[in-house]
């Protein structure tokens, strides 16, 4: 009987499978997956034609400290807005873009982040990772067209309410690309 030789391939994707299959693994190992895609993955401009138009309008939504507060999507000012999760790993992987892109935007794009989640549980999650980002509850049903049923869904909506970006799934948000958009927005606006 001929003896089989393992080759370190064959050891690593057992090792790989086997993390994967410990709960305690499995989240560090989707977010480190997720974050090799937001390395090479810019958001797309959807195309002119395919651009649609939110209504003008006031999202109601709760800050983390329980502040109730109306932000104007549509309504002279660049909005990105984000419905994503704690638990979410795609999520995870694109926070530190999203982050960095609030750090030089902040005051000239609404950012609107949103979750569904239990405030404590977002603000432990906030705290150890170190971001500070406007993170909120929401109030209200978004409108049909800002309705997606996956997370993470992100939205870039120029001053007038065109939807200029739609990404669904993880994406580097702090990409040249991006910053060149949200530039021109402004500018523009």
């Amino acid at each position: 009987m001929k003896k089989r030789k393992f080759k370190i391939s064959d050891i690593i994707f057992a090792v790989f499978i086997l993390l994967l299959i410990i709960p305690q693994t499995r989240t560090p190992i989707q977010v480190a997956v997720n974050k090799l895609k937001v390395a090479v993955w810019s958001p797309s401009v959807e195309d002119e034609e395919d651009q649609n138009e939110v209504t003008p309008f006031e999202y109601a939504v709760v800050d983390l400290q329980g502040n109730s507060k109306n932000i104007s999507v549509g309504q002279g000012k660049v909005t990105f807005i984000s419905y994503w999760a704690t638990w979410c790993p795609p999520c995870i992987a694109e926070l530190p873009g999203i982050q960095d892109l609030y750090k030089d935007y902040g005051g000239k794009v609404n950012f609107i982040l949103l979750t569904q989640e239990e405030p404590d549980k977002v603000q432990r999650f906030i705290n150890k990772k170190g971001y500070e980002l406007p993170i909120y509850f929401p109030q209200m049903q978004a409108p049909e067209i800002l309705q997606e049923n996956s997370i993470p869904t992100n939205y870039v909506i120029d001053a007038t309410g065109k939807i200029i970006i739609k990404e669904t799934g993880a994406a580097d948000w702090n990409s040249k690309k991006v910053r060149e958009l949200l530039d021109n927005l402004i500018e523009n606006n």
